[in-house]
């Protein structure tokens, strides 16, 4: 059963969501220690695949454990098969869709990273969102 490290709380919102991939993470020792106590942000963080088709998390902002000295904010290398990377990429040219990782958790002893495949939403969309969000809070409330 996993058991949630830190989501990000803004990708309901800012985004539309097609589809979610779990995969794993490469981190520092320091940073596992971090993540364990739950030291870690996900605002504004995304992921890119390189030219040899290699997924990577940025921006991703992990504390620093106690006096450990080390690159907070580094690129984090995510471990998923080279074909579905393919396929992700693949996906994310013909529909312009943005990788962002939704949230990280633990998952039999190993620490998974779960992106969302997600077409970013313009700020009419997130008022439309919004105003269909109060409508049917009025209906559930009349009844």
């Amino acid at each position: 059963m996993p058991k949630l490290i830190i989501s990000n709380k803004f990708i309901k919102s800012n985004y539309e969501i097609d589809s979610t991939y779990e995969c794993g993470i490469s981190l520092l020792g320091w940073e596992v220690k971090s993540l364990r106590a739950k030291n870690a942000k996900l605002d504004n963080s995304f992921c890119s695949i390189s030219n040899n088709l290699e997924l990577w998390i940025n921006n991703l902002n992990i504390a620093q454990y106690m006096q450990v000295k080390g690159d907070l904010k580094r690129s984090r290398k995510l471990l998923m098969h080279k074909s579905e990377i393919l396929k992700l990429k693949n996906k994310q040219e013909k529909f312009s869709f943005v990788i962002v990782p939704a949230s990280i958790y633990w998952s039999n002893n190993h620490i998974k990273v779960e992106i969302a495949l997600a077409k970013a939403l313009k700020k009419y969309d997130k008022r439309a969102k919004e105003r269909e969000n109060e409508i049917k809070k009025q209906i559930k409330s009349s009844y």
